[in-house]
């Protein structure tokens, strides 16, 4: 039984032959499908939404509904239980249809990582008893509200336990299993296997509930359970691969290979490796390793991995991410985390909270299981486009190319205004305390200090409340502001009213200068201090305006430079590019070179990309790396990707995607998606199955691919 690989070599060998076909059932759509049946729970008798009291009962009889009717789902042999069974909650909704209508005023929750290190320690009985405690501490109505909540979808998670214990009874296998729930996730685990149960369970209920969550530090939460499991010899470490890989496999569980908007396999539950914990000692333990083993054994994209590097970095490690990237998929991707703790310290949070840094479910950087965040992003290019050059409609006159750049940093300050008005300030009241929203209680049993404060992780709950304006286009950006330097102020190819009239008409009639223009001159990309300079000042200017605005409300207000794809969408709102490309073209995603200028190679990319101070972009910026599959000679891909790593820390990147992947393998897959079911991209963030996704966003993966 093989999976898909990029590369001629094979993927090795090392699980069982009853989990790889366990793998290959879930990769294949088996539990996609069947979670499909069953798209919601109806709930009838409620039918006033107005008040917030009356929404947060109708939350209540929401999870309760579910816990009591959604199947309840036992693969045959799983060493791990639970499942999300509902097909609503794949669309990241609270999975209920209330007197005939959708539970849209229940929205589910994305882009965090929860808290899973307190219920590892003291179960969810322990998270029980804090929710009653702080009961009794707390006068305010509302948050009584909240906590009673609270209590009520703990004692929901137990009746959705007990049922998985009730069906499992009826397997004669599932002895282990039944062990494992009857003490977790209530009580503290005490092992791997019940750690890994724990998370899993947990996880399960929340996305069942409409939540999409992240892991974190996985190998942080489970590496010292497996080392005294190891030291104590009741598990071996075969075995424990065995466990987690069904942990692997339960998470394809919403494998539909339907085609969704970026591609099947987009829910967020990423994973982050390795790095410096709090004391700053390397954590990469043997967890660290497992996980690589099962993601290149089994290519299962469906948890993007993130591994943290720095200058220090074992080469053990790094060969072996480079091992694991050499197989494409995209699965493995890395942070720079000496750049990333800087730009947590320049922020202000202390040394060892930096240090425990992982990311959101997608790729933003957060402190995990603390942190609300919200990024509002916007299009670079379209600012330059419609509001600095007037929709090149003849309004815009400069005089020199330093006049241009400083109105565009003018518009830019000025849209991260617009920004805050419209994102920031209107989820607090006149005294900056929170607006009350929907209820989101399920979620806010997982993330620090909700429960303690009496607070929803949208009511001012979580330790840290992040709101971030994100760029993208901003390689675009640059470029196009580059074109116009060297061809109207520097070489005097075309007067400035010339060319805004050549662009107002998509440069019909001016192809040979279009040419010119964009073969003539090295842009993002290639190393060229002239144009990445100018992106360097724009992302600095970007930082400070937002810095402008920070902690004026209770919510802090970084910046950070993605696309998440919008390249797409933002396509047909553009004009014809000054740097040679026509109205309608997709270009650059996050801070990636536009697909087509980048001609010296990866080195040169990421040479460009760092040039910026990325520590001022307290979110993060992403780089997106294409590779050459290896062919037959797979020590040449390994050692390339290890090089890039090590250049891409050096030199002070911040996050790096690397996708290896055949642009004609792409294109066949195109023609035959039958024959590549299980192709595997990166996306921006995540990874989609290639032959789900829409064929805008094919063609936007192909084009980027060399």
């Amino acid at each position: 039984m093989e999976f898909y690989t990029s590369s001629k070599e094979k993927r090795p060998v090392r699980l069982s032959e009853e989990t790889r076909r366990f793998a290959y059932e879930s990769l294949n759509h088996k539990y996609g499908l069947d979670t499909l049946a069953t798209p919601y729970i109806t709930l009838d008798g409620y039918g006033d939404t107005g008040s917030l009291q009356q929404l947060l009962r109708m939350y209540d009889a929401a999870i309760g509904a579910i816990v009591e009717n959604a199947p309840v789902r036992v693969c045959e042999h799983e060493l791990v239980s639970g499942a999300a069974t509902l097909g609503q909650a794949i669309g990241n909704s609270v999975p209920v249809l209330i007197s005939g209508l959708s539970c849209r005023f229940m929205p589910g929750n994305s882009h965090l990582t929860a808290d899973f290190s307190e219920v590892l320690a003291i179960g969810m009985d322990g998270i029980r008893e804090k929710a009653l405690r702080s009961l009794e501490n707390h006068q305010n109505e509302e948050k009584k509200a909240f906590l009673r909540s609270c209590i009520h979808c703990i004692d929901c998670m137990r009746i959705w336990r007990d049922r998985y214990l009730d069906e499992l009874k009826k397997r004669p296998w599932a002895e282990r299993n039944i062990k494992n729930l009857l003490q977790v996730p209530f009580r503290p685990a005490g092992n791997f296997y019940e750690a890994v149960q724990c998370i899993w369970f947990c996880f399960a209920f929340m996305r069942l509930c409409g939540v999409w969550p992240g892991f974190g530090r996985i190998d942080v939460l489970l590496g010292g359970y497996l080392k005294k499991d190891l030291t104590d010899g009741s598990l071996t470490l075969d075995e424990a691969r065995e466990i987690l890989a069904h942990f692997f496999i339960k998470g394809c569980e919403w494998i539909t290979g339907k085609e969704t908007y970026g591609g099947d396999a987009q829910h967020y539950q990423n994973i982050v490796l390795s790095g410096i914990g709090e004391d700053g000692r390397d954590v990469t333990n043997e967890v660290t390793y497992l996980v690589l083993d099962i993601v290149e054994e089994t290519g299962i994209s469906d948890f993007p991995v993130s591994v943290r590097v720095n200058g220090q970095t074992d080469e053990k490690l790094l060969r072996r991410v480079g091992e694991v990237i050499s197989f494409g998929g995209g699965i493995v991707a890395v942070y720079n985390e000496d750049t990333v703790i800087r730009a947590f310290e320049r922020m202000g949070y202390g040394s060892a909270e930096a240090r425990n840094f992982a990311n959101d479910g997608c790729w933003e950087v957060q402190i995990p299981g603390k942190t609300r965040f919200d990024y509002d992003p916007f299009d670079g290019l379209l600012l330059l486009q419609k509001i600095t050059l007037r929709d090149y409609d003849g309004r815009a006159v400069f005089n020199s190319f330093d006049e241009l750049l400083e109105k565009y940093e003018a518009d830019l300050k000025k849209h991260v205004g617009i920004i805050f008005d419209s994102a920031a300030t209107p989820r607090f009241d006149g005294n900056m305390k929170h607006i009350r929203h929907a209820p989101c209680t399920v979620l806010s049993l997982f993330v620090q200090d909700c429960v303690g404060r009496g607070l929803s992780y949208l009511e001012g709950g979580p330790v840290y409340e992040i709101i971030s304006p994100h760029i993208g286009g901003l390689p675009d950006v640059a470029n196009s502001l580059y074109a116009i330097k060297k061809a109207v102020f520097d070489d005097r190819l075309v007067s400035f009213p010339r060319l805004l009239e050549i662009l107002k008409n998509n440069w019909e009639g001016e192809e040979e200068l279009r040419l010119r223009i964009l073969n003539g001159y090295r842009y993002f990309g290639n190393d060229n201090d002239e144009v990445d300079m100018i992106a360097a000042r724009i992302l600095d200017s970007f930082s400070a305006s937002c810095e402008a605005y920070d902690r004026k409300t209770p919510a802090r207000f970084v910046s950070g430079v993605s696309t998440f794809g919008r390249q797409v969408p933002w396509a047909s709102e553009r004009l014809a590019a000054p740097f040679g490309r026509k109205k309608g073209d997709v270009l650059s995603g996050n801070l990636s070179p536009t697909p087509g200028t980048d001609r010296d190679g990866a080195t040169a990319i990421i040479r460009s990309y760092c040039k910026a101070d990325l520590s001022k972009q307290g979110t993060g910026a992403a780089l997106d790396i294409g590779l050459i599959p290896a062919g037959a000679d797979r020590e040449s891909a390994v050692t390339d990707a290890v090089g890039l790593i090590k250049g891409f820390a050096a030199l002070g990147g911040f996050f790096m995607q690397i996708d290896t992947v055949d642009r004609n393998v792409l294109i066949e897959a195109q023609k035959n998606p039958q024959n590549y079911q299980n192709l595997s991209v990166r996306v921006s963030g995540w990874n989609a199955r290639f032959v789900t996704m829409g064929k805008d966003w094919q063609d936007m993966i192909i084009e980027r691919t060399h």
